[in-house]
Parts: structure tokens; sequence; C-alpha cells
């Protein structure tokens, strides 16, 4: 059992909060609203989440030095206008090395950073708060369904793979699934700017628009986050993630959505403030514009959506002028990459006629790329006509191989494309798959190095020849990296 603090007495720390103390642990909420504190320990309702029953187990304070002090973890459930204001006065109460988790969902006005980046910051002035594990809780998740016990599932994301991992046992039972993620900055940049296309996707609704506008909306909506975090060196896996697409499915098309709700309600012509008036609640979607669009401007992203949603909260636009501008921009395409690029390699993946060319492939993180791996990329294509590398993505260097790797998949992946060795590179996600991928590449050759030698020897019951190369000795990455720690 976990002693864990609650701050933020809403409808997502409220449901949260109620799981933890189904999970066994001991829970304590506080809330800045001295008569929240009062009325929801003595009614043990919540006004915003129907049918559900508050433990009586679950204890509420007005006391924040009581609700952070001897912690195991402290949550963050403010919204995110709140965040530092919250981390300023509770700052004296947290010890250093304490485990914060952030479930708020937005971005800071000026400085542009994500919720965990501001409750660092905050927290590290005082000069005394250099080890705070921070982890960011987000995905696509309704608290009024939380509250009932519904299946859910969510990211538990952190540079600090303990961190992620203490997260994800405190919180996970039969209907709450977590997973961990590396890229803390990657799900906070979806969980903040999916709210804003949400607004788009309540607008068109409101307009009379139907599915095909919502679908399109989503779909192109993510796409705009996407360049935005990939342009940012997050991970482009984590977009089409639970915190990506994931969450921005269930935003912009949910009525439980705020932000849906909002864009609903300024569609059919209600002013945009009245429409929040309306909601009662906050609506991340409005405080996150600004932001984005900032990000957007400084490192020179297009997105159209965004700007057409801020031309009508912020600007007084038509929103039906609005629609027929995104509609008639200038025609592109769907994708950048060349199709002579793309129709080769899936010409090679899907031909079935191995006596065309030899393909070979290996597999590795590839970090620090150095001579070794060169010469064994050289021997490998050496053995065939067409080598295909499978590159270890963050995710399973992380949870699987237990590594954190200095440069990212994408990073890496550059790296080995610009190689004339590789021909092609794909991601490998689990030690699993290369049964399949000896089958879905028509592969002919297998090559690892030889410290993995006789593990792989069952890939020769797929048709494959398997080889073990010998390492270069005289260098690895696991030496690079001690050298340069012992400088």
């Amino acid at each position: 059992m976990s002693a864990i603090g609650v701050l933020g007495a809403g409808t997502w720390g409220t449901a949260l909060a109620r799981l933890l103390t189904l999970n066994q642990h001991d829970v304590t909420v506080w809330s800045a609203i001295e008569s929240e504190v009062d009325n929801f320990s003595a009614a043990r309702v919540h006004s915003n989440l129907p049918g559900m029953v508050i433990p009586q187990e679950l204890k509420y304070s007005k006391s924040l030095e009581e609700t952070c002090s001897g912690k195991d973890i402290i949550l963050f459930a403010v919204p995110s206008v709140f965040v530092r204001s919250v981390a300023a006065q509770a700052g004296s109460f947290i010890p250093d090395g304490q485990l914060i988790v952030s479930v708020a969902k937005g971005i800071e006005g000026g400085t542009l950073y994500t919720m965990t980046q501001v409750i660092g910051d905050e927290l590290r002035r005082d000069g005394t708060h250099g080890n705070i594990r921070l982890v960011a809780l987000t995905g696509p998740t309704h608290a009024e369904e939380v509250a009932l016990d519904q299946p859910t599932a969510i990211v538990a994301a952190s540079e600090d793979l303990t961190a992620a991992q203490e997260v994800q046992d405190a919180f996970m039972n039969n209907n709450f699934r977590v997973y961990t993620n590396s890229d803390i900055e990657g799900v906070q940049l979806c969980g903040a700017v999916k709210n804003v296309i949400a607004l788009a996707s309540g607008i068109s609704a409101g307009l009379g628009y139907g599915d095909n506008a919502r679908a399109a909306l989503i779909t192109r909506g993510m796409a705009e986050i996407t360049r935005l975090g990939t342009a940012m060196d997050c991970l482009e896996q984590t977009f089409a993630g639970l915190a990506g697409m994931g969450d921005l499915i269930v935003t912009a098309t949910s009525m439980h959505s705020r932000n849906n709700r909002c864009g609903y309600l300024i569609g059919q012509g209600v002013e945009p403030t009245e429409a929040v008036k309306q909601i009662g609640m906050v609506v991340e979607g409005i405080n996150a514009l600004a932001p984005t669009l900032e990000m957007a401007g400084r490192y020179g992203i297009e997105m159209p959506i965004a700007e057409a949603v801020d031309g009508v909260i912020n600007k007084g636009a038509d929103p039906e002028e609005i629609v027929r501008m995104l509609m008639n921009r200038q025609g592109k395409s769907e994708n950048d990459r060349k199709v002579k690029d793309g129709g080769y390699e899936e010409a090679v993946i899907h031909s079935k006629d191995k006596s065309c060319m030899k393909r070979v492939i290996t597999y590795g993180t590839f970090d620090l790329l150095h001579y070794g791996h060169i010469n064994l990329l050289r021997r490998a294509k050496a053995l065939g006509d067409y080598l295909i590398v499978a590159l270890s993505t963050d995710e399973f260097n992380w949870n699987q191989k237990q590594k954190k790797c200095y440069f990212t998949y994408e990073q890496r992946k550059t790296l080995l494309e610009a190689i004339r060795y590789v021909d092609l590179v794909i991601p490998e996600s689990s030690w699993e798959q290369k049964r399949s991928d000896v089958h879905e590449y028509g592969i002919d050759t297998f090559v690892i190095g030889d410290d993995w030698k006789g593990k792989f020897d069952f890939l020769k019951e797929e048709g494959a020849e398997v080889v073990y190369l010998p390492r270069t000795p005289e260098i690895s990455t696991t030496q690079i990296k001690k050298d340069l720690q012992d400088r």
C-alpha cells in the first residue's frame, strides 16, 4: 500500500483518487476550495460524476502540508492554468526525490512548457529539488467512465523507467490498464493540442456537418499534431498511440468532452465566452490555443485547423466561412514520400520470387553509431542483394532491453538510412517478431553478431539461413559510453 496525495478535487482528480483508494492505497485529496472539502467529506458524492460513490476510506484535507508530507506519490490534478501556482504553494512540503504524477493537459503560455516541465521548473527554483521524479499520466480517459469502473487504457510516461513503472503498478487494476512510454513531452503535447482539434470537431457538429467532416478533422488534426511533435524531437510512434490518436478520438467524438461540447455550442452560434460559462468547467482547448500556435510558429509548422479554431474563438471569424477557407486551400499530397521510393520497397516486401534478389536482415539498437556497426552492416550486405535493418524502438529498448539510448529511434533511423549498405529500416518492437519478419519480408539470410551465437537457430525452421558474424573486437557501444563517463 502506498500513501498518495492528490492535489485537486475536480472530476479527474476525484475519479483517480477513488480508483487508487479501491487499489488499497492510503489516499488524501486536497482542494483549494474549502467548501468542496466539506461537501465531499460529508456527502461522498460528486455532482459532476453521477452514479459514483466516494469510498469512506478516501480522506479530504484543506491542508497542502498534510496532503503532500510523507507521500510515496503526489498527483497533480488541478487545471493546467493552476499547476504552477499550486507547485509554488506546495514546494516547501515536497521532499527532493519525490515521485510526482501530472494528469493536467495543457501548455503554459509564455514558457511553452508542458505540465511536468512547469512543475519541475517551479520546484527547482529553491535549489533543493534537483532530483524530482516526474511522470505524465495521460490518454483517452473520461473521468465519468473511470468513476464507474469502465475499461480504460492510459499511458504513464517518463524518462525515468522505474518511476513510470511505479506509477503503472499503483494505478493498474482489472478496469484500468496502464502502459509505459519514454516520450514524456510527446504524450503531453498530444494531450494539450488534441483539445484544440476537439474544439474544431465540436464546431463542425454544431454547424450541422456529419461524420465525414469529423473524420477529416480528426485525421488531419492528428497530422498537424504529429508534424509539430516530430519537429520537437518527440517520437512519431507516440502520435499513433493511446496518448495521441486514442485521446484525440475520444475527445473529439464524445459529449463527455468539455472541448467537444464547447465547440458544439460555438458552432450553434453561442459566443465563446458564453459557451465556456455554459460548460461550467475549464475548457483546456481554449487555454491551449495561443501556446499551440506560438510553438507552430517557432518550429515553422503549418497548422491550418488550429489557426481556423483560433480565428473563430479569438478573432470573431464566421465558422462557416472558415470551413470554406479550409476546404479551398491549395491541393496537396497526403504524404511526403516519393512514390518511386516507397514503390521499390513495397515490391521487395511483397515479391514471392526469391530468385530476383537475395534478402538479408539484421537487428540492433545502433546507438552512438561507430565503425564496428558499419563493419557489421558491410559484411551483412555482402551476403545478399538487399539489406533490411530491424531497428529497436525506444519503447522496446526501454521496456524489454532495459536500456536508454542517447539518440531517439527517428534519429538512429535517419543515420542508418544514410549508410550505403542499408536498403530499408523497419522498427523492431518485440523479441518475438523475428519469425514473422522472415516471412513478411521474404528473408533468405538472418545475420546477427556472434555474441548471440545459437540463440536464433530456430529461424532455420522458417527457411532462413542463420549467420553469426564476429564483432569488431576493439570497439563496442558499451565501452564508448563507459569511456565517456570516466572522462
